[in-house]
């Protein structure tokens, strides 16, 4: 390695230009990257709305009814005219309302109630759209205009418009106030003023490349794109202050700068890649989930934990060695104290705090495994918001609703009429539109409006268009979806296909449930393996990995105890986030552990140990929990904002089991994890 160093560091100046170019090529790519907002996308290809939705696209032009539109105070009429001028927007295929299940000729008193309340209640209508992806959010903004800030608007088209617009805004705030905090706080912990700017140079160099390879995917999802920067930042902070603190340790004793880089970069190599190999095996094995947005969040951060390391090997060392003289001439006295205190306190609250954290470990761990979850996108805004009002007021008058489209083999009238008569059963379908009901099973397609044809039925298959009186999710929509699945295939089996907002989030919820498991499982023995192999040692990783597990079962079992439901995304993401993320605090602590047990008993080891590293976990870990907490505050979006509470509660927890309980566990069982003839006896203490 010091040979490949030396050969590295002859060439600074060359890889400063390099790098330049790389991020002006980076910043052009970065702007050439979509964001897609629709979770129902990353379902995996074989899932059965999937396919619905596959076999739809290539029958019929219009789509699945995506967003809800309710006007007060109108009559038939002006709902009719309304209609008209919706359905003139660019970017909207279909608009259907209590005209297209019924003849409205014949007076609304001579007609079935329950459909006529289903679209036309006290004076309020309903309409169902259907809006083009290419078109939503410019389709979205002219309906606004059309029906006035007074009425309301909800479905899933509307969810996604509105999270489009919110999140590049909402991510500008995150991001300049997250640079900020990082740099007053190595403006604090650093001991020359120009060591925050070397650090941020850094970071921005490494975010910047991770945002122009994204291109190469051509697209990821909100949820990466929203907390892929901020958690590259706090993630990877600590690899350059790390390179940078060894790199002055080697300076006192060299006089040629280059020989204290090398020296530098070949003491730290082991212990920078085996933190920044934790947390790539953690972001990985996000890869492995079904669901193909752990795919799109797991790679980029992998990716961006991997560029981070890159800089830090190559750009960060070209960096100090071309500023260097700056970096000394702005030396100036520590700023903080050596927090000796805290390692004398944390000492005698040794025992305690192992019974308090021995005592919560199982709770914790039931706890966490037993909230209620939330699977789809329906309620990613809150009541507060224009969205979440909206979809309380329309619920307010005609209750909870969805729209579903049921394909089936067309040619058959008679099993058509079947079908639908057996769904007309279930209470929760509140009306059907269809060729057989529509027309009327007698009447030939010959007789019908090619309009109205076009949407009832394609080339091959029939297609039934239901209104359901449930909401986009729950036990109640989940059950139904079975439902219908089975009476659809007793008359069509294995020939007809659902699709939906309410059946996809069902087909999401058997899909990320069962990738829960296995991805935990995967991250938490590829970890310990790794920490296996670098301390050659079984005790340790057991320690280490409990340790922060515990962490993350604190932090998943709070909103159980608090009865608050859980998006079940952000649940599935924070267990391999957190301990990829936060598990190299307790490497770093264990490391310094065992390097002072070698010239001091355990006592004293515990106590310099807490002071020495205090620091450097506060310096990562609170910048890791404020950009967390940044995402929460700051986030329109329920999913981006509750995921980003997890991350800063999660690190703030981890930081406290790591500083006050991982130096009790070492304590304890020194015997084991210190082998005998390394440890530093002293009968004394």
């Amino acid at each position: 390695m010091e040979r490949f160093y030396y050969g590295l560091t002859k060439y600074k100046k060359t890889i400063l230009i390099i790098f330049a170019v790389l991020c002006v090529v980076a910043a052009f790519l970065s702007r050439i990257v979509s964001v897609n907002y629709d979770i129902n996308n990353y379902l995996p290809d074989g899932t059965a709305s999937t396919i619905s939705l596959e076999v739809m696209q290539k029958e019929f032009s219009d789509g699945i009814p995506n967003a809800r539109i309710m006007v007060s105070d109108v009559t038939i009429p002006q709902v009719l005219e309304l209609k008209g001028k919706i359905s003139a927007i660019e970017g909207v295929t279909a608009v259907t309302w209590l005209d297209d299940a019924i003849d409205i000729r014949l007076p609304l008193s001579a007609l079935d109630t329950d459909t006529v309340e289903t679209y036309y209640k006290d004076g309020n209508a309903l309409l169902s759209v259907t809006l083009e992806e290419s078109h939503r959010l410019d389709a979205v903004k002219q309906i606004r205009k059309v029906i006035g800030k007074d009425n309301a608007m909800s479905g899933s088209a509307v969810s996604i418009a509105a999270a489009t617009e919110n999140t590049l805004t909402e991510m500008i705030y995150i991001s300049a106030i997250s640079v900020l905090f990082v740099f007053v706080v190595l403006m604090i912990t650093c001991t020359s003023w120009m060591d925050a700017i070397i650090v941020m140079l850094g970071l921005g160099v490494a975010v910047l490349l991770n945002n122009g390879t994204n291109s190469f995917f051509g697209e990821i999802s909100f949820i990466t794109n929203a907390a892929g920067s901020v958690l590259q930042l706090a993630v990877s902070l600590d690899y350059s202050v790390f390179l940078l603190h060894r790199f002055k340790e080697c300076r006192t004793h060299h006089d040629n700068v280059r020989d204290a880089m090398v020296e530098a970069l070949c003491k730290s190599t082991s212990s920078i890649l085996s933190s920044g190999l934790t947390t790539v095996i953690g972001f990985l094995a996000l890869v492995l989930m079904r669901f193909k947005l752990g795919a799109d969040l797991g790679i980029v951060l992998a990716k961006g934990v991997a560029i981070s390391l890159i800089t830090v090997f190559v750009f960060v060392p070209a960096l100090i060695l071309c500023t260097y003289k700056w970096i000394e001439k702005l030396e100036h006295r520590p700023l903080l104290p050596k927090f000796t205190g805290l390692g004398k306190f944390v000492h005698k609250i040794i025992i305690p705090a192992v019974i308090v954290f021995a005592v919560v470990l199982i709770p914790s761990l039931l706890g966490a495994h037993s909230n209620s979850y939330l699977y789809g996108s329906s309620k990613i805004f809150d009541e507060h918001s224009q969205v979440g009002h909206d979809m309380a007021q329309i619920e307010t008058v005609f209750g909870q609703n969805d729209n579903y489209v049921l394909l089936v083999p067309k040619g058959n009238t008679a099993m058509e009429k079947a079908l639908v008569s057996d769904l007309d059963n279930l209470p929760q379908i509140s009306g059907i539109i269809s060729y057989v009901n529509t027309a009327g099973a007698e009447i030939p397609s010959a007789y019908l409006s090619k309009s109205i044809l076009s949407q009832l039925e394609g080339e091959n298959y029939s297609r039934m268009v239901l209104s359901v009186s449930v909401p986009s999710e729950g036990e109640e929509t989940f059950a139904l979806v079975k439902q219908i699945r089975q009476i659809a295939d007793n008359c069509y089996p294995g020939k007809a296909y659902l699709a939906g907002e309410g059946v996809g989030t069902y087909d999401l919820k058997t899909t990320i449930e069962s990738d829960m498991v296995r991805v935990n499982t995967i991250a938490v023995l590829a970890i310990f393996l790794v920490l296996l192999f670098a301390m050659r040692s079984l005790s340790l990783p057991i320690i280490l990995v409990l340790s922060i597990e515990t962490a993350i079962w604190l932090n998943l079992a709070i909103p159980y105890f608090m009865d608050s439901p859980v998006y079940y995304l952000a649940y599935l993401i924070i267990s391999s986030v957190q301990l990829g993320a936060t598990v190299d605090y307790a490497i770093l602590l264990t490391d310094r552990y065992r390097e002072n047990r070698t010239v001091m008993d355990k006592k004293d080891a515990v106590i310099k140990t807490v002071s020495d590293v205090f620091v450097s976990i506060m310096t990562s870990g609170s910048v890791l929990t404020i950009v967390g907490l940044l995402l929460s505050w700051f986030s329109s979006n329920q999913i981006i904002a509750q995921l980003g509470l997890f991350i800063g509660r999660g690190a703030l927890l981890s930081l406290i089991i790591v500083l006050f309980v991982c130096p009790g566990l070492l304590y304890l069982f020194d015997r084991i994890v210190i082998p005998k003839k390394q440890a530093k006896e002293n009968p004394v203490k």
